[in-house]
């Protein structure tokens, strides 16, 4: 059986596609890779199922698609419980296998990851795609929303169109994070990721679609005081992500998500931090893209 890419819902225009026909745990034939490519570009989600993988073999799938990225471990020197430093931990697991405590401060960045955001924006060199395999999941709760960044665009009012299209916003690391209280970050950690600006309207590369670009790691905003700016990202935020333009993955072990970081928004719903969630993200960085970084 050769690979297949089908629409998730086929009943409606999706941004989500179903492959079938590949297995990921041994190396890819170059056509498969272009073809996953060529996928990414057209819908932005691709959902793989029944693809239980080692950590050795979701960092080989992974580096297939480009070189890896530790993400904000790089700045923070957070210990992992994985034997790759590119194998980021998206679940509730603690050092020693047990669920995380309550006052575990790796939670903070699960419960950050429940904001509305892009991997890694606030990096010189952003990451171009996610891939996040399940391990274990929780009986409820604990999706993970994805909405559409160039349909959002295309239903965004002229007027505002034209107001937000020469904006820039500047992004940063911490600013989730200190939004939910976690302030503790030396002045050495804050130094690893100023912030950078980047547009707030963009072209996706591989679609040509333009694509709106807001983000809870937004702090300021281009020629706007910085409530003005919040404010304004903040309303973006909420056009974005309505329910049409959004898709809801139910988690099963085995399933393998890749996303393209550059036309969506994701991130994690409620669940009850008690029961064990495991999942593994790999990002590959983004080489192509130009932005301006500012000083703090």
């Amino acid at each position: 059986m050769s690979l297949v890419i089908a629409p998730e819902n086929p009943s409606r225009p999706s941004f989500v596609g179903v492959v079938s026909g590949i297995s990921l745990n041994k190396p890819l034939e170059q056509g498969a890779i272009e073809a996953i490519d060529r996928g990414m570009d057209q819908f932005a989600v691709l959902v793989f199922r029944d693809q239980p993988l080692s950590q050795d073999e979701q960092i080989n799938l992974s580096l297939q698609f480009g070189p890896l990225d530790s993400g904000l471990r790089k700045a923070t020197g957070a210990p992992t419980r994985f034997k790759h430093d590119q194998l980021i931990d998206i679940g509730n697991v603690a050092l020693d296998g047990s669920i995380a405590n309550k006052d575990n401060k790796k939670l903070i960045g699960v419960l950050a990851n429940q904001l509305w955001h892009s991997d890694s924006t606030f990096q010189h060199l952003p990451v171009k795609y996610s891939m996040l395999s399940a391990v274990v999941v929780p009986e409820e709760g604990g999706q993970t929303q994805w909405t559409d960044l160039r349909a959002a665009w295309d239903a965004l009012p002229e007027s505002t169109k034209h107001y937000v299209e020469d904006k820039t916003g500047w992004h940063s690391a911490f600013h989730s994070r200190m939004m939910l209280g976690d302030n503790d970050y030396s002045q050495e950690q804050l130094e690893k990721f100023p912030q950078v600006e980047r547009p707030l309207v963009h072209i996706h590369p591989g679609s040509g679609r333009k694509v709106i670009f807001p983000s809870v790691h937004i702090t300021q905003v281009s020629d706007l005081t910085v409530p003005e700016g919040r404010l304004l990202v903040a309303e973006l935020l909420e056009h974005a992500t309505q329910a049409q333009f959004i898709y809801s993955h139910i988690w099963r072990p085995g399933d393998y998500v890749m996303w393209d970081n550059r036309s969506t928004l994701h991130r994690g719903t409620r669940y009850d931090l008690s029961q064990r969630r495991d999942l593994r993200r790999t990002t590959t960085l983004e080489r192509d893209f130009e932005l301006v970084e500012i000083a703090v």
